[in-house]
């Protein structure tokens, strides 16, 4: 089971470098790069063996390595992941483009009932988790982090 810290470096890698999007038939989502970035990939297979890497490709110029999320790895361990820690506050754009790939592919809603109709976001304003708790957002993970990071 991956810790917080690395749930969240996948997130920030994907908010960054990744695509969300599909082939027509299911979802995928995609990070390439640069075949120096090949520790990543590799940490990538031990910690989310779900997905998988291919490459290296060499091709137009570019040397680069591919890891891709699909099928029930994708709608059943990562989908959930971004749902809880993407945000628009986050990245405007991963948000908008994984909210834009859940809709093109219905495979992905866990509860179809709940996708027909979205529920409203909460009122309630949220507090930061405490030391052993799950975070609710990235702010939460990183107040988490400093207080029990080593000084």
């Amino acid at each position: 089971m991956p810790t917080q810290f690395e749930l969240g470096f996948l997130v920030g890698l994907l908010a960054g470098e990744g695509h969300f999007g599909g082939d027509g038939r299911q979802p995928h989502v995609t990070l390439r790069m640069h075949v120096r970035h090949e520790a990543i990939f590799r940490w990538l297979e031990r910690t989310f063996p779900g997905g998988r890497v291919y490459g290296p490709y060499h091709h137009g110029g570019r040397n680069y390595l591919q890891w891709m999320a699909r099928g029930a790895f994708l709608r059943d361990e990562l989908a959930p992941v971004l749902d809880r820690l993407l945000s628009p506050g986050l990245d405007r754009h991963s948000f908008d483009r994984f909210q834009l790939m859940k809709d093109h592919y219905p495979q992905l809603a866990r509860d179809p009932a709940a996708r027909a109709e979205p529920a409203a976001p909460s009122a309630r304003p949220r507090r930061a988790a405490g030391p052993g708790q799950d975070p609710d957002t990235f702010a939460d993970l990183f107040a988490q982090l400093r207080e029990t990071w080593p000084s």
